[in-house]
């Protein structure tokens, strides 16, 4: 495990957020002015910085094997936007997260490898009418670098914010 915050500091259950945290609504109101078609994104520090302090969800968008045997973020809900080796989209991704998050106005951040697919599941977030979802840039791992690899240039776990692995 790689950690610059103490596990402790991690939620111990997913309490929904009362409102639109400030920081997150001036991210939302440029993201608009921009013409993103999702709330916006958001950069893994003050992702957790957010997530940590009870004020947004987190939420994995990647399959339940890259969690596993790659690690993941303690105390995040988990709604795979794609499944299985060749990563088909989910058809119920959109019902499951408004499900899991408790409605459409509550404030959660999507977290995938790169920042790629989690902009994906935000913008069918936004276009299915929830109106608090994010992208947490850079991912989990990061982009791939020069030479094919990740976590080398910027992600999550590069930053030294709290991850586990099974």
């Amino acid at each position: 495990m790689s950690s610059t915050a103490p596990l402790s500091a991690v939620p111990a259950s997913q309490p929904v957020p009362a409102e639109l945290p400030p920081e997150l609504a001036e991210i939302r109101a440029q993201a608009a002015a921009a013409g993103l078609p999702y709330a916006g994104g958001i950069a893994p520090r003050a992702a957790w910085e957010l997530f940590s302090a009870g004020k947004a969800l987190l939420v994995d968008v990647r399959s339940a094997e890259e969690r596993k045997f790659v690690g993941h973020v303690p105390g995040t809900l988990h709604v795979a936007w794609a499944t299985g080796t060749s990563l088909s989209r989910n058809p119920r991704f959109v019902r499951e997260l408004e499900s899991k998050i408790g409605g459409k106005e509550v404030p959660a951040l999507l977290l995938c490898r790169s920042g790629k697919r989690s902009a994906a599941a935000a913008e069918a977030a936004a276009k299915a009418g929830l109106t608090c979802i994010f992208n947490v840039l850079e991912g989990f791992e990061g982009e791939i670098d020069a030479s094919q690899q990740r976590g080398k240039t910027d992600g999550w776990r590069l930053r030294g914010l709290p991850w586990v692995q099974d």
